[in-house]
């Protein structure tokens, strides 16, 4: 039994390599949020949440166990922000928005993360 993505928030950012934040929601009960978009040196590529260990290093706190699984996720977060980019005129900074089945607006901020020191920002296959 695999569990269904059934909503893909989409957060647009005003960032060079930062695309946008995303939270998936599974079976309608679970969510995962802080995950990103990264603009990558082979395009985009999804990045898991993360938290800096004492180190300096970075570890996901939530992730997928497989590769099947992984791919999934992936398509439907690219998907779910080209049709956001899409809707706003190809501008992913056009504003915070919120991307449910039936594309209602949101406002509200992203979560917060300094992405600039995430060790996958030149690893877009996420060899982790």
């Amino acid at each position: 039994m695999s569990m269904e993505i059934t909503q893909v928030r989409v957060f647009p950012v005003e960032e060079e390599k930062l695309k946008a934040f995303v939270s998936v929601i599974f079976d309608d009960c679970f969510v995962v949020s802080d995950i990103k978009i990264i603009q990558g040196t082979s395009g985009l590529f999804v990045s898991m949440p993360s938290k800096r260990r004492k180190n300096g290093t970075f570890r996901d706190i939530a992730h997928p166990l497989n590769t099947e699984t992984r791919r999934r996720i992936e398509e439907r977060i690219i998907a779910k922000y080209r049709e956001v980019v899409l809707e706003s005129g190809g501008r992913s900074e056009a504003g915070l928005r919120e991307l449910s089945d039936d594309l209602e607006g949101h406002a509200g901020a992203g979560p917060e993360h300094d992405w600039r020191e995430s060790p996958d920002l030149e690893d877009p296959a996420g060899s982790r």
